[in-house]
């Protein structure tokens, strides 16, 4: 067993993973055993105790006792009586890490706990009877298989000091191993449960009587009884054996088995097959003998929780497919008659032997060499059977592979194609695969991205663009055998035709043309040559950009080479005709002198290369005549515009200002008749004032009297004052007339009005 003190923190799992195991009371085991500390005085020697107790930590139940009580008893086991009592506290405890059954790494967890209770006592030495050393508790685990009503059964744990002992000063054998917490079931069990014994007597080892001791009784015991939960002291011999689940069980065959689990009386050897899940009692004693002479008899007793193990090996390696339940692994080989296999068995830690074994028709042949991989070489394509084993001769700790090779023909893949270098038409494509297990399955990738594969055998292709093409074949025959293989093309073919933009041009010069290849198929590895026909060229630019700066007819020449020396040309007379820019000009009649009175002009064309004429004489007034004539509604300066158009759609503007100056007239009468006939009664002016400000005009009488005011030129004086406030007498009266002109300028009129009645 291992110590660790960290054991019991996962106790929780084992209220999932092995319920069987739960329950639990106190005691699952314990033993007694002495050593001889040497004479302390005549006839009196002194003797060191120790009693190992376990208990089952997991379910809970009663502490180890602190202290425990101890009695010491003196006589024959028929026929004693209590020598000394003792109360001894234990120094620590710690939980017992389980031993791992071979291969077994996932189990339940069962939680066991131990303390050591010493101490030592000076007893007188007898020489015809024996002293025994008792400790006696209750209970144990309800779940006991081989106990009747184990919950209310308790332990005995003792041992005799006999005078033999004593006389020589014997030590007791002390037990090595703590046996294994959790066996598996149905798995064999191989544990040394032997004993080492400091002066080398003879070991006799035999299952023997787990002992009963304190009890569970009802309402509230007096602990000094035999059947108290811990007896107060502890009663002496003799002891009741356990009440064995008769007749399965018994103090020789405590477990069952098949094999039945037994010991072996010279070794201490635990050997036997559990075949039933549980928990039993079990006690072991130990005799020692000297020169034939019984010394000591060391019973332990323990408890053995068998449960049902999975062990932690699986046979694997990698294949082409697999039969989970059966572990049946296929692998497949198309040509290749060394097969290499592969390990794959977990855990590895717990494998410790590996054989390979295969069947060559009807001749088995192995390979024992512990080796993790291997090769093989079969003879011819066929199948054949073979197996991993996995630690054959470990029993529980081993699994076995089952493994059939299929080895069939090879088959290989490879193609070739047939296409006319220059010309830019479809690619056939050739099946050249070779293989005897009759290939079916074609499928070919172009190598153009979104292009769907072909599964014909020799098909047909048709590039949509020029570049080395990576083509890949795959082929597979009715054995699912396959092989794939790739290749690059190189489809650089010239273009048919060579096609460009624009097919004609007709323009004015500087003209700045781009030229569009539209001619298929071409990319940047195609060297291609321009010539534009004035002196000028450009080489590998697709779709170049020219200008002609110079007006003429010009040829356009372009040559095309593949990257694979396919050369193409072509020649396109006359295509661009660049013309002299046209030149805007007009003149106008009159050209001058220009007033609201006289405002019709003649417009006369005298641009050079027009052929179409844009006349704009200001917002909204219009005319495509060439030349025109226009009326003007408006005084003021006016740009007038003529836009021309060259036949191959270039223009070119003129603009020209012409001043329509506004006149104005004004006429006053020079006397007036305000008698009410209607005829010539009032005094007013008249004349054209388009665009005056300012009007004024003053009537004033010959004492300096103003007799009439008015700022619009459309009134008139009635010859009364102010024309409201009374008749003017006739005479002579002055007036005055001021206004300013559309453009400014000052304008007066003074004269002399004659009033007759």
């Amino acid at each position: 067993m291992k110590r660790n003190g960290t054991f019991q923190i996962i106790a929780i799992l084992a209220v999932l993973l092995f319920p069987e195991l739960v329950e639990a009371k106190h005691i699952i085991g314990g033993d007694i055993t002495y050593i001889c500390l040497g004479e302390v005085s005549p006839g009196v020697k002194r003797w060191r105790f120790t009693m190992h107790i376990f208990r089952d930590c997991l379910g809970g139940g009663a502490n180890f006792d602190q202290p425990a009580a101890f009695g010491i008893y003196q006589g024959s086991e028929a026929n004693n009586f209590l020598y000394a009592s003792l109360s001894v506290n234990y120094d620590n405890s710690f939980p017992l890490e389980p031993d791992t059954p071979q291969c077994v790494t996932k189990l339940p967890y069962v939680c066991v706990e131990e303390a050591a209770y010493t101490f030592e006592e000076d007893l007188p030495v007898l020489t015809n009877e024996s002293y025994f050393i008792v400790y006696q508790r209750c209970c144990r685990n309800n779940s006991i298989t081989n106990i009747i009503n184990p919950g209310d059964v308790g332990a005995t744990y003792s041992i005799e000091l006999t005078a033999a002992a004593m006389a020589v000063n014997n030590n007791s054998p002390v037990y090595v191993n703590f046996p294994p917490i959790i066996i598996c079931n149905n798995l064999p069990l191989q544990f040394n449960h032997s004993a080492i014994d400091a002066e080398g007597d003879i070991l006799i080892y035999t299952f023997c009587d787990a002992l009963q001791g304190g009890g569970n009784p009802a309402g509230n015991p007096n602990p000094t009884n035999c059947d108290a939960i811990a007896p107060n002291p502890p009663c002496g011999p003799p002891f009741l054996a356990v009440p064995y689940a008769v007749p399965n069980y018994t103090s020789s065959n405590p477990v069952g088995g098949n094999p039945q689990v037994s010991i072996n009386p010279v070794t201490g050897q635990i050997t036997g097959t559990p075949s039933l899940n549980g928990q039993f009692v079990v006690a072991v004693c130990v005799q020692e003998y000297r020169n034939g002479q019984l010394l000591s008899t060391v019973q332990r007793e323990f408890q053995f929780n068998v449960t049902d193990c999975t062990p932690d090996i699986n046979a694997k390696l990698s294949a082409d497919s697999l039969t989970i339940l059966m572990q049946d692994y296929t692998i497949k080989s198309c040509g290749e008659k060394t097969i290499f296999f592969e390990n794959k068995t977990t855990e590895a830690s717990n494998v410790k032997e590996v054989e390979w074994r295969f069947d060559i028709n009807g001749t088995t042949v192995s390979d024992k060499v512990n080796k993790w991989f291997t090769a093989f070489t079969f003879p011819d394509t066929g199948l054949y059977n073979g197996m991993l084993l996995i630690n054959q001769s470990s029993g529980a700790c081993s699994d076995t592979a089952f493994i059939h090779v299929e080895i069939y023909p090879e088959i290989h893949a490879n193609f070739a194609y047939d296409y006319d270098t220059c010309v830019a038409g479809p690619v056939g494509f050739i099946d050249k695969s070779k293989g005897d297990g009759g290939i079916n399955q074609w499928k070919w990738n172009f190598g153009i991205p979104g292009a769907s594969p072909s599964i014909k055998r020799n098909p047909v292709y048709q590039f949509p663009e020029p570049g080395n093409h990576p083509i890949s074949l795959k082929v597979v025959d009715k054995n699912q055998c396959q092989d794939d293989t790739t290749g690059v093309i190189q489809w650089f073919p010239a273009p048919p035709v060579i096609i460009i933009q624009p097919n004609t041009y007709f323009g004015c010069a500087p003209a700045t043309i781009y030229f569009t290849n539209l001619s298929e198929p071409i990319d940047e590895s195609y060297h291609i040559v321009w010539y534009f026909g004035d002196g000028d060229s450009s080489v590998n630019i697709i779709s170049p950009t020219h200008l002609y700066a110079t007006p003429g007819i010009y040829n356009v020449r372009v040559e095309i080479t593949s990257p694979l020396g396919c050369y193409k040309y072509a020649d396109f007379t006359k295509l661009i005709v660049v013309e002299a820019p046209p030149v805007a000009n007009f003149s106008c009649d009159p050209d001058s002198a220009l007033t609201n009175f006289n405002n019709t002009v003649h417009f006369i064309d005298s641009s050079v290369g027009a052929a179409h004429w844009n006349w704009q004489f200001g917002p909204g007034f219009t005319t495509i005549e060439q030349n025109p004539t226009f009326t003007f509604q408006d005084t003021g300066v006016v740009n007038v515009r003529l836009i021309v158009t060259h036949p191959a759609g270039c223009k070119d503007s003129i603009t020209k200002e012409l001043d329509i100056r506004p006149v104005i007239t004004w006429y006053m009468p020079n006397a007036f008749t305000p008698n009410g006939d209607g005829t010539n009664d009032d005094f007013y002016g008249k004349g054209f004032l388009t665009g005056v400000t300012n009007f004024n005009m003053t009537i004033w009488n010959r004492w300096g009297e103003m007799v009439y005011k008015t700022s619009n030129p459309t009134d008139k004086w009635n010859g009364e004052k102010h024309n409201s406030e009374g008749l003017s007498p006739e005479g002579v009266y002055v007036y005055t007339v001021t206004f300013t002109g559309p453009r400014g300028e000052k304008n007066e009129f003074k004269g002399y009005a004659t009033l007759v009645r």
